[in-house]
């Protein structure tokens, strides 16, 4: 950022700062720059510039300064809602000792955006011509200096007190405005007299201070109400300054003493699950660029005090911030004045701000850990997140990859490893740094590498380290399926004869999922059965509740043919998968299915399961020999896009099960074809090597089984899907794949990509894999097949969000 003749020029007379160069002024702000659209936008911790506002630095009570502005768009009760800019600045100074006011002054005040509102023409009387000829807000701001200070010198004063007809102006306009163009205001700025607090106090029976008006507060004091003035803002300001006075005079005798402040950065701090939380302090952001930090949310809040700790960005399912953050503001006042900032824009996105409750930011940002809680004692502490780290990785190696050149606060005592229960590493860390200078230098080292892998690096918070510790302390050694509450794997999908049609894989990395598993079988994944796909786990069930099973590294595929399973053992043995080599055998569903049973498989031949059990499914579940479809409405429950780990309870005899599996190709509407619909639902099995099994689905989508979605429907969704089967048939319609879509990508992007063809959101289905994340694929339903190839001709390769999107008939 330059400084330019004219900045110096005000930065000299403003604030007593000589600039010789184009940089030293900014030496320390702008090392903590971030663009962001709207400009350039920075950093609060550390390091931050404070001008010298000397000697008008605002504490006393002796003089005060009527402040009253207009925006170039909405005034009055919603000045500040829509973002616009100053353009009109009236004020005068009322000596407190003396009981007498000064001179009066207005300024108008050009803005960026040469464009002014209706309502404001008609409530200021102002044209474009008029703010055109005025001067940039910094060059008004030196006027007002240059006119108080003279004033007061005359006076023999050298301190004053804005004072207001309530917070809007101060906290609404000028705060977001001069972030958003980077000016420094004045210490004057972050303290202020609310007149309208201040006559309630004064006079507790003249109503509440949030229903008060300039208007009524005159009436209240007898004060003449009728406006004689022409100039906007002139009636405003002698109005307040004869409120002032009367308030000083008896019978009332008021003093002014309690002021308004503003924070002037944002403390970070920790949060504790005991602690309480008012929810009428709590509000939801959404829309956040991923990248966004505490700091940053706190800018978009500028104005507004929030509490030390306040902000909590949010994580999904894989611990990656998904856009949304919770604030917790010091006042409901303040959380009240925050809503008003809904769909105000952060650079060049625009932010929803919503209601929350304190139970939900307790949620995110509260913590148990003690070890969590030592972490974050340390006050002032710019946190830095290190993701991607080997497992092996100790103390000594991460301090010597950042290097002398970011010193880690206490050394060892900085880092904080994060660990599953059992105490193995998830390959994050949080890291501590004592000042902003430090953390940028360590982000310097994005994506460089420790070992053999890149490490990424990251601002964050002491609500992220408390969320990401609450998510894997409370991790389960291993994910474990939903409940088997559905009919396990119906006995038609169970291949039992001598025929060789299976084939065992030996050997599998035990994180191997689904989608390795398909690639690792490469052009012989279309051989694959319906439901063929069956990984084994391990570890017993223990009544009545089962233990997280861990894959063996066995896992059995059913193939069309025992031609196919033979190419497939001779081609795919030893090939690798991850860095394991994966060995292959051809072998017979028999012997597949006394495996699944329990038994075991082996160079000495079968060797019988502990003991005969009438089907798969644990006690206490009735085996079903049909499932029915979750009706479309089940799959958009927040909770059904995600398996979580949950004890199992038998249904009641008469109830249908809660949870089963659902046929892609089905919502999609695609063609209703036996043989399409066969290949859409490929399902992979999770069995137990042990006395009892069970298993649970995951759908593919049609001819590219490597995208997986788990679905779980309520059991109202259940009783719907059997009175109505028929509404669930497949409808006729052309389905077309997106490949390539941003990871934040929802059906509304996807409807607006294809405005024009008047998609019904329903027709929209966005694909996740094994993990719950989205996979970066959708399918979309169009009513016949030349809208469809219509749609492929014109949007592809067409860009989403950036990314260029593939499109292909299915």
């Amino acid at each position: 950022m330059q400084v330019t003749k004219r900045k110096k020029k005000i930065l000299s007379a403003c604030y007593g700062v000589r600039v010789k160069g184009t940089r030293s002024f900014f030496c320390s702000f702008t090392s903590q720059t971030r663009n962001s659209g709207k400009g350039t936008h920075a950093h609060e911790s550390g390091p931050v510039f404070c001008p010298l506002w000397s000697p008008l630095m605002a504490s006393h009570n002796d003089t005060v300064v009527v402040l009253f502005g207009a925006t170039a768009g909405a005034n009055g009760v919603k000045l500040g809602s829509d973002e616009r800019e100053l353009i009109l600045l009236v004020w005068q100074i009322v000596d407190l000792q003396n009981k007498k006011v000064g001179e009066l002054h207005r300024c108008l005040v050009k803005p960026d955006s040469l464009e002014l509102a209706e309502q404001c023409k008609e409530d200021t009387a102002l044209n474009l011509e008029d703010i055109s000829k005025a001067e940039p807000l910094d060059d008004v701001l030196q006027q007002f200096h240059q006119s108080v200070s003279s004033e007061l010198k005359d006076l023999g004063r050298s301190s004053f007190t804005l004072c207001t007809d309530g917070p809007l102006l101060i906290r609404q306009v000028f705060h977001p405005e001069a972030s958003n163009k980077n000016l420094v205001l004045p210490d004057c700025f972050y303290s202020f007299v609310d007149l309208r607090k201040e006559i309630h106090k004064c006079c507790p029976d003249s109503g509440s201070a949030q229903d008060h008006t300039l208007s009524s507060m005159a009436e209240y004091l007898n004060i003449p109400t009728e406006n004689t003035e022409t100039s906007a803002g002139v009636w405003e300001v002698k109005t307040m300054a004869t409120i002032v006075l009367r308030l000083l005079s008896e019978p009332h005798n008021h003093k002014f003493t309690d002021f308004e402040t503003v924070k002037y950065n944002f403390e970070t701090g920790a949060c504790r699950k005991s602690e309480a939380v008012d929810s009428e302090t709590v509000i939801r952001a959404r829309g956040l660029p991923w990248q966004s930090s505490d700091q940053d949310i706190a800018r978009f809040f500028k104005g507004l005090n929030i509490a030390k700790g306040g902000v909590a960005l949010c994580l999904n399912a894989q611990g990656r911030r998904n856009g949304e953050a919770l604030v917790r503001f010091v006042s409901p006042e303040h959380r009240d004045l925050a809503l008003g900032r809904h769909k105000h824009h952060m650079g060049s996105r625009y932010i929803e701000v919503y209601k929350a409750t304190g139970e939900e930011f307790l949620k995110i940002a509260g913590g148990t850990s003690n070890e969590v809680a030592q972490f974050l004692s340390k006050e002032n502490q710019v946190i830095i997140r290190m993701r991607g780290l080997p497992f092996t990785a100790t103390a000594e190696e991460v301090l010597s990859f950042l290097g002398p050149d970011c010193p880690v606060t206490d050394d060892k005592e900085g880092l904080l490893f994060v660990k599953y229960p059992d105490g193995r590493p998830t390959g994050d860390a949080f890291v501590l740094f004592a000042c902003e200078e430090y953390a940028q230098n360590a982000i310097k080292k994005h994506r460089e590498i420790l070992g053999k892998r890149y490490i990424e690096l990251f601002r964050s918070t002491a609500a992220e380290v408390q969320q990401v510790l609450n998510r894997y302390m409370s991790t389960p050694l291993i994910s474990t399926l939903p409940p088997p509450m559905l009919p396990v794997i119906p006995q038609p999908f169970i291949t039992t004869g001598p025929a060789r049609d299976c084939v065992r894989l030996r050997g599998l990395p035990y994180t191997a999922t689904i989608e390795d598993i398909l690639e690792f079988m490469a052009e012989f994944t279309v051989d694959i059965k319906p439901h063929g796909v069956h990984m084994v786990l391990n570890q017993q069930w223990q009544s009545p509740v089962p233990c997280q099973g861990r894959p063996s590294g066995d896992a059995f595929i059913q193939m069309k043919s025992a031609e196919r399973s033979f190419l497939v053992a001779q081609k795919c043995h030893k090939k690798m998968m991850k860095d394991r080599y994966v060995e292959v055998f051809q072998c017979s569903g028999e012997e597949m299915s006394f495996v699944l049973m329990g038994g075991t498989l082996n160079r000495s031949g079968l060797s019988p399961p502990p003991c005969k059990l009438p089907c798969l499914s644990p006690p206490g579940y009735a085996f079903q020999t049909a499932a029915a479809v979750i009706p479309e409405a089940a799959l958009y429950q927040p909770q059904a896009l995600l398996a979580s780990p949950r004890t199992p309870q038998p249904p009641a005899p008469t109830a249908p099960p809660a949870i089963t599996y659902y046929s892609t190709q089905a919502h999609a509407h695609a063609h209703a074809q036996a043989q399409a619909q066969a290949q859409a639902q490929l399902y992979m099995n999770m069995s137990m090597n042990m006395n009892m099994n069970y298993t649970a689905y995951y759908p593919s989508p049609p001819v590219s089984p490597t995208t997986m979605g788990y679905f779980a429907g309520p059991h109202g969704s259940m009783v719907a899907a059997q009175a109505s089967p028929s509404a669930m048939l497949p409808q006729p319609g052309a389905l077309v794949r997106m490949q390539g879509l941003p990871y934040n990508t929802g059906v509304k992007e996807i409807l607006s990509f294809f405005q024009g063809y008047q998609l019904h959101p329903d027709s929209v289905l966005v694909l996740y894999n094994f993990s719950g994340q989205c996979s970066g694929e959708a399918l979309v339903t169009f009513p016949n097949v030349d809208t469809a190839k219509q749609a492929v001709a014109e949007r592809s390769e067409r860009t989403l969000a950036g990314r260029y999107i593939n499109l292909l008939v299915v």
